[in-house]
């Protein structure tokens, strides 16, 4: 069965002056060690060391507030618009603005299960503005996609994330997932998330953990947007449709959120006809 729970069922547990965390997804939680999630809070005005092993990606996104992290070659200013890639042996400091900061922190561990060529020496710091990017329109119900990590972005297969935006009255077809589980975390919002077709209330805060073959759709009945992100270990899987004349095909923009020019170009795909797209 998928895990679902909100943020703040979780303890804070303090880890050093002026940083708490709540660990999200954990293998005693969720019985799996392919993803590891917290929730960090760091207070105004600190310096927060961070460190990457060897073995492991990590990537951060920022919820609530403004900080700045630096580090060898490294010195970016970050806000809710951006999401973090680090590297296998990145080190450096994140340092909290004039307010709380909250950080949605991921790892992965032993990284090199997912991706037969990764390559620790390969792979790079980079940051991303989501707001940048490309959007895509579903073909068949009125969500919007925007990717945050993939294998183009960031250089490895061992993880794959995106923001998902359903306006009111909107709603996904029934799918599982073959090959990697994954997570989502809603930003905001409130739905019903149908996890093989049972009903569970859903709201900004929680935490939903999917594993492979379980069926699973969000439909948004407020009056509000929906927002969440979620993030797939490895990159690569299957997704199996319920109904098969349902199967998502998403259809570029050709903008940015704001309306803007996107980063990039991306063409028209459908995870039905192409894993990881190129491109994407």
């Amino acid at each position: 069965m998928p895990v679902l729970f909100n943020y703040d069922s979780v303890e804070e547990i303090c880890l050093q002056e002026g940083l708490y965390t709540r660990p999200l997804i954990t293998p005693e939680r969720v019985k799996s060690d392919c993803i590891l999630l917290d929730r960090w809070s760091i207070k105004p005005n600190k310096k927060i060391s961070i460190n990457v092993n060897e073995k492991d990606l990590a990537w951060f996104q920022i919820l609530e507030g403004q900080a700045s992290l630096t580090g060898p070659d490294v010195s970016e200013d970050l806000t809710i618009d951006h999401v973090v890639f680090l590297p296998p042996n990145f080190s450096g400091t994140i340092t909290s603005g004039e307010e709380e900061v909250a950080i949605l922190y991921g790892r992965v561990p032993n990284a090199d299960r997912y991706d037969p060529e990764f390559d620790p020496d390969a792979l790079s710091f980079r940051c991303v503005n989501w707001r940048e990017e490309p959007t895509l329109d579903s073909e068949h119900d009125a969500r919007t996609r925007i990717y945050l990590v993939t294998p183009t972005l960031f250089g490895t297969k061992a993880i794959k994330g995106e923001m998902i935006i359903y306006p009111p009255g909107t709603s996904a077809s029934n799918h599982h997932h073959e090959g990697a589980e994954h997570f989502q975390y809603i930003i905001s919002g409130n739905a019903t998330a149908l996890l093989s077709e049972e009903p569970h209330p859903a709201r900004a805060g929680d935490v939903l953990y999917n594993y492979e073959f379980e069926r699973h759709n969000f439909i948004n009945d407020s009056d509000e947007e929906l927002v969440f992100v979620e993030y797939f270990v490895p990159a690569e899987c299957k997704t199996i449709w319920v109904n098969p004349e349902t199967t998502c095909a998403w259809i570029p923009t050709g903008s940015n959120i704001d309306g803007g020019d996107p980063s990039r170009v991306m063409k028209a795909h459908s995870s039905a006809e192409e894993v990881n797209p190129d491109g994407v």
